[in-house]
């Protein structure tokens, strides 16, 4: 393209223009170039809304949890977590954009590295993991600590979706039974943790993943028997999931953190409170984290809550119309996978907080506070995108393909 087609006759670029367009210029070949106008820039313009809503959600929140977790030596300031919360930001939005830039094949290889070494943790954590609230679920490194399961998910989708591509070239692969098998060893130490929530993702995730890959639907449907026999004796058998059953069906035990999340959620009504303006807050546990929807109830209104639901269902509906011509089996697969995954993490944790579900101890992605799950979230989310690309040219005629100086 010549520079009176880019600028009008008569018009001369300044610097700054120039160099824009030689980086990001349809005609140019320079890797950021070809990524600006591949990516999905609707997609990546919604998740950077999510992390801006993110970050005004863990502020308002914030106060509440610096004063419950002030005490004896330690003493937070009000706006402690908000803080944070920014410094994860800075550090997991350089990794969401390098992994989106990946070649889709180094991004497959490097996400099949990072399932089996997480795979490996996610099994040792039971063992050389820290206790927190009576759970094993973290491993400290140093001053902090990660929990496997949160930078496994993603991962697992592209390791699951890599091997059940394999059956469009050999139908003889035992594909199902070797998922399958190695869904269960994860649910297993997931189970051994305890983590009944992220037990509910991963087998979740990998029965979705055998519907889109076009399994027998007689055959998942007998999955589906197996779930309500399974469910049956984890609540005989397994005293996690018992507790979380008779607690959200009969209010029996301890109910104050969902009570509570109700309650915050239901009072500022349908405009909120205002910014800063929540009491309930103040009486909620993990207000920065699991229950941060609730606060967003209360200090925005039950129209933001709406709105924040609208967003993350705007994601997943915007990833599945970008499969709707996809012949890329693999490529089906992970991008599903990992939208799916994305959007029933949302789903569960929002679903804790107006107490249609049993407490997960799930955060709501890229809005709760975290620097681990910031930084697997946009792992996950760099994945996503990198499945997504499209170049913009193919498909496109003759004509527009010469115009365009390609």
């Amino acid at each position: 393209m010549t520079t009176t087609e880019t600028y009008g006759a008569g018009r001369t670029p300044t610097r700054f223009q120039a160099k824009i367009d030689r980086w990001l210029g349809r005609s140019e070949q320079t890797a950021v170039g070809r990524w600006f106008w591949e990516i999905d820039r609707v997609l990546l313009l919604l998740v950077l809304l999510l992390i801006a809503i993110g970050l005004v959600s863990v502020a308002a929140a914030s106060p509440a949890s610096a004063q419950r977790y002030s005490g004896g030596s330690v003493t937070f300031a009000p706006l402690t977590f908000f803080w944070k919360q920014l410094m994860w930001v800075a550090v997991s939005l350089p990794v969401m954009l390098a992994v989106s830039m990946l070649p889709i094949t180094l991004a497959r290889r490097a996400a099949l590295m990072g399932a089996a070494f997480f795979s490996i943790l996610l099994i040792l954590t039971p063992i050389i993991g820290v206790e927190v609230n009576g759970a094993k679920r973290w491993i400290g490194v140093g001053i902090s600590q990660f929990q496997p399961s949160e930078f496994l998910k993603p991962l697992y989708v592209i390791a699951m979706a890599w091997i059940l591509s394999l059956r469009a070239t050999d139908r003889t692969l035992p594909v199902v039974p070797i998922t399958g098998a190695m869904t269960l060893i994860l649910a297993a130490a997931l189970m051994k943790q305890p983590d009944l929530g992220q037990t509910v993702i991963f087998l979740a995730l990998w029965v979705t993943l055998l519907i889109i890959s076009g399994t027998s639907m007689k055959f998942v449907g007998a999955l589906g028997g197996m779930a309500v026999a399974g469910l049956v004796c984890a609540y005989l058998f397994y005293d996690t999931a018992r507790l979380r059953i008779d607690g959200f069906l009969f209010s029996e035990g301890d109910t104050y953190q969902t009570d509570m999340a109700h309650a915050t959620i239901t009072a500022g009504g349908l405009l909120g409170s205002g910014p800063g303006g929540g009491e309930a807050k103040f009486r909620l546990p993990e207000a920065h984290t699991d229950y941060v929807f609730s606060v967003i109830g209360e200090e925005f209104g039950l129209i933001a809550c709406m709105g924040v639901a609208l967003v993350f269902l705007a994601i997943v509906v915007r990833v599945f119309l970008k499969l709707l011509d996809e012949q890329d089996e693999f490529k089906l697969l992970a991008a599903a996978g990992l939208a799916v995954q994305f959007g029933l993490q949302a789903f569960i944790n929002m679903a804790v907080n107006v107490q249609i579900a049993p407490s997960k101890g799930m955060t709501l992605p890229f809005i709760s506070y975290g620097g681990s799950s910031m930084i697997a979230l946009s792992m996950g989310m760099g994945l996503l995108l990198a499945f997504t690309r499209r170049n913009p040219y193919l498909n496109k005629s003759p004509y527009i393909i010469r115009w365009s100086g390609r």
